[in-house]
């Protein structure tokens, strides 16, 4: 089968075949995969950044968002059959750890996490467990979903994780209005009432940021500015800021745009925090981090999608154009989440 393959860090990967994989264990699921997400992790794990926590053995094939048809699964399985459409929660979890007995999927002691630590969805077909496949409700394509197991998830989770104390009159700010940031904005305004203002470099990301409905757009250009005009907007500051960029100076303004007492939900990293502990002390703000989601989040998830309140805008690459993509990816091009199709 096809599939992309990273060999070396620093270098793009390939694309070339490698064999079907196998049923090894009686939990397994084996799917045909009908999309694959692409996102700044990809970029992030060509580059080598996840080699020193999760020790990958290369070469191995990428793709950590992954949507699918269950093709066959082990002798255990009996939450899918094949032919089922499925979404695919990025890890692998156990189910027998204390992480897992109390839902905390992403921190399984036991977890395989395919397309980071092992073979991914980026090829024809990949193997999960039935632990990580979600059905999806009659009707929902895939492809149009594929993302939302990774980026998708990390958004709603954040958003989840906050949502008890964005009630009416609070104000939420989102930086970064992409691939995640999309999708934040559309979770904020299914499951919360805070006014949302969006922050992005880009007008077409704004555009898009305004076309769902989000309340206020600010462009990035100087720093100084955009402290400005959200204090402005927020009369004095953010409850919350969620930065789903985490990076090239965004990491540095987010918690300069909090009101005292507000929280700072780090999404998107390669930055890095520099806040003096006095400032964290005597404003009483907090920095919260955030890594995929649980299970159940993607389920909710998946209940707003199939109510067509949450809805993936991707751009489609066939398999074969993944290095195009990832080109695009890296140079700003794609707005929304850009989807590799077998």
């Amino acid at each position: 089968m096809r599939a992309v393959r990273l060999s070396e860090y620093g270098k793009l990967p390939s694309i070339g075949e490698v064999p079907e994989p196998e049923l090894t264990g009686p939990w397994d699921v084996i799917v045909d995969v009908g999309a694959a997400g692409l996102c700044r992790t990809d970029l992030h794990i060509i580059e080598g950044q996840w080699e020193p926590i999760q020790h990958p053995t290369l070469p191995y094939t990428l793709g950590h968002e992954n949507a699918g048809w269950v093709r066959a699964v082990g002798s255990a399985v009996t939450n899918v059959v094949p032919g089922d459409a499925v979404i695919m929660h990025p890890l692998t979890s156990c189910g027998l750890c204390l992480a897992c007995r109390v839902g905390q999927d992403s921190h399984c002691e036991n977890a395989l996490f395919p397309g980071i630590n092992t073979d991914g969805g980026m090829a024809q077909q990949m193997r999960t467990n039935a632990r990580a496949v979600v059905k999806l409700a009659p009707g929902i394509e895939p492809k149009k979903v594929a993302a939302l197991a990774d980026a998708g998830l990390t958004a709603y989770h954040a958003v989840r994780k906050a949502s008890d104390t964005l009630f009416p009159g609070t104000h939420a700010v989102v930086i970064g209005a992409g691939g995640l940031g999309h999708i934040g904005i559309q979770s904020l305004l299914a499951i919360t009432s805070a006014e949302i203002t969006v922050i992005d470099r880009s007008e077409p990301a704004l555009e898009l940021a305004l076309a769902l409905k989000a309340h206020h757009t600010i462009l990035f250009t100087d720093p100084e500015d955009v402290l400005a005009q959200v204090l402005d907007i927020t009369s004095g500051g953010a409850h919350v800021v969620f930065d789903f960029v985490g990076e090239e100076g965004a990491e540095q303004l987010a918690p300069r745009l909090l009101r005292n007492r507000g929280s700072h939900y780090v999404i998107g990293y390669g930055g890095q925090l520099n806040n003096l502990t006095i400032d964290i002390i005597s404003r009483e703000i907090n920095v919260v981090g955030n890594l995929v989601g649980s299970y159940h989040d993607l389920v909710e998830l998946m209940t707003l999608t199939a109510q067509n309140r949450v809805k993936l805008h991707t751009v489609d690459y066939p398999l074969d154009a993944a290095v195009d993509a990832i080109s695009d990816l890296a140079n700003g091009h794609v707005v929304g989440r850009a989807i590799l199709v077998p």
